[in-house]
């Protein structure tokens, strides 16, 4: 790449920041700007439920502005691991639990996901005997094994990584499936001409050939876990981001139902882009 290149790529970069900068603050100004407080019930009495969650007795009542959401998450994120009971815990602490029950289940569905895909990527005739199988189980969702998980597991925790581990699994193992396959034939013939044993030939030639596609496979599939665990917390309660987001909706408290929002969206991010840095590194060894 020449320096004219390198250059226009900074420029892009930065105009697209700047941009990104100008919609963002265009956006918060126009939310903040039409934002009303809301007014009390008829006769400047006390609002009543219906009225607190709908931010005032005012039809034109808006959510939250975001100079609330902002002192919200100040408070939130300055003393993020609290533990004030069971129904009262810092926003730390359910990011904890939420992202626990992701990784195991994640890393539990790569542990098959990844084996069983070289198999069907090698041998056509795994794949034609485990492709019904996955063509029927693919397309249920996540959510769907929930009643089931709890009722064989017993147990909410082990039964939302469950469907964590249902969820991640087909990503993974289809894109590595795809990955074998699409290995050079004229490679594998070459392992076989130094007699190199199935193993190495999976581990040497195919496993760096097929690397992107699997991690490909892989940042999807934490991009759908993450997704997965908010609404099966909302489901099974107790502790999570998920059950963090219910809980201060039945609270009415919206100002924290946005912030969690927010504070999924940017975690979900970081997910992504700690997978996408794995493949970037990948990419650059190869």
């Amino acid at each position: 790449m020449d320096r004219t290149t390198t250059e226009w790529n900074f420029s892009l970069n930065v105009r697209a920041g700047i941009l990104a900068v100008l919609l963002l603050a265009l956006f918060v100004g126009l939310w903040e700007g039409l934002n009303r407080a809301p007014i009390l019930g008829a006769g400047g009495g006390e609002l009543s439920e219906y009225e607190q969650l709908m931010a005032g007795a005012d039809e034109t009542a808006s959510v939250p502005p975001p100079s609330a959401i902002v002192v919200r998450a100040w408070e939130q994120l300055s003393d993020p691991f609290y533990d004030a009971g069971p129904n009262d815990k810092g926003i730390g602490i359910q990011l904890g639990y939420s992202l626990f029950r992701v990784l195991t289940g994640y890393f539990a569905a790569a542990l098959i996901a990844i084996p069983i895909g070289f198999l069907i990527g090698m041998s056509p005739l795994a794949y034609k005997a485990l492709n019904p199988f996955i063509q029927v189980l693919r397309p249920i969702s996540p959510l769907a094994w929930m009643p089931l998980a709890l009722f064989i597991i017993r147990d909410a925790q082990a039964s939302a990584i469950f469907v964590i581990f249902i969820c991640s699994i087909w990503p993974m193992l289809l894109n590595t499936a795809f990955g074998v396959a699409g290995v050079r034939q004229d490679w594998v013939n070459v392992a076989r001409t130094h007699e190199l044993s199935p193993l190495k030939t999976a581990f040497q030639v195919i496993l760096p050939a097929a690397a992107p596609t699997i991690l490909t496979g892989m940042r999807i599939s934490i991009g759908i876990a993450w997704l997965v665990i908010v609404a099966a917390e909302m489901l099974v309660g107790g502790t999570g981001i998920g059950y963090y987001v219910w809980n201060e909706w039945n609270n009415l408290d919206l100002t924290s139902v946005i912030f969690s929002i927010l504070l999924i969206g940017v975690v979900g991010m970081l997910l992504d882009l700690a997978l996408g840095a794995v493949a970037k590194l990948v990419a650059y060894q190869e």
